[in-house]
C-alpha cells in the first residue's frame, strides 16, 4: 500500500486588468481528500503587479488573498464557510470568477505530505 495520496491544486492569479489578459501568480490552493486537507499560501510580488497596473488597489488585493487563506484555514476566519468540509471550501475557492484574484485551472498529483506540497508549489510556481 502506497503512502502517497491524490491531491488537487490551483494557482491563485491576480488579474489587474482583465481586458489585457495579463496576470501575476500570487498563491496556490491545495486539496487532498484522503487527508481532509485544504490550504492556501500566498506570495504577492508587488513590483511585478505594479508594473502591470500602477494604480492597482494593493491593500484590496492583499485582503482578497488573506481571505482565501482564511477560508482554507476554517474556523472564524472562514466566515460562512467555517462549517463546510475541506472539499467544499476548495470547490468554492476554485469556482470561476471575474474578480481581480482568480483561480487557475485545477491540476492533480500524488503526495505523501500535502502541507509540504503547498510550500513546494508556492516555490515552484509563484516565488
Amino acid at each position: 500500500m502506497s503512502d502517497r495520496h491524490v491531491f488537487e491544486y490551483a494557482l491563485l492569479r491576480v488579474v489587474p486588468r482583465v481586458e489585457r489578459g495579463e496576470c501575476v501568480n500570487a498563491g496556490v490552493l491545495v486539496y487532498c481528500r484522503p487527508k481532509s486537507f485544504v490550504a492556501a499560501r500566498t506570495h504577492l510580488d508587488e513590483s511585478r503587479l505594479l508594473a502591470l497596473d500602477p494604480e492597482i488597489d494593493l491593500p484590496g488585493v492583499r485582503a482578497a488573498l488573506r481571505a482565501v487563506e482564511g477560508v482554507c484555514a476554517g474556523g472564524d476566519a472562514a466566515g460562512q464557510a467555517a462549517h463546510d468540509d475541506a472539499g467544499r471550501r476548495f470547490r468554492w475557492l476554485i469556482a470561476p470568477r471575474s474578480t481581480i484574484v482568480q483561480p487557475g485551472p485545477v491540476h492533480t498529483g500524488l503526495t505523501a505530505d500535502p502541507a509540504a506540497e503547498v510550500e513546494r508549489l508556492l516555490d515552484l510556481l509563484v516565488r
